[in-house]
């Protein structure tokens, strides 16, 4: 089921570069409105934290986000291999 979709994806990609941007452009859209999720006590505790606190937030989220981004690609590069061959 997933390398059905994986290749439907794929083909849809292959034929339509504006379609892919469109959906780009939509997932970031939706991703900006997905922001204003967090709970309200996260909220009042970084907002009350210094500005170093805060900074020593910023850092541990983008360091969080290194990895999740690196299994990502590989997954998406292994795909395009596999469905390439």
């Amino acid at each position: 089921m997933l390398r059905l979709l994986v290749r439907m994806v794929l083909q849809i990609a292959k034929r339509s570069a504006a379609l892919s941007v469109a959906l780009i452009i939509a997932l970031v859209a939706v991703a900006r409105c997905a922001g204003a999720q967090g709970c309200a006590m996260c909220y009042q505790n970084a907002a009350a934290a210094g500005a170093g606190a805060q900074a020593g937030l910023r850092h541990g989220i983008l360091i969080l986000l290194v990895p999740a981004l690196g299994i990502f690609g590989g997954i998406l590069a292994l795909i395009y291999r596999r469905s390439s061959s």
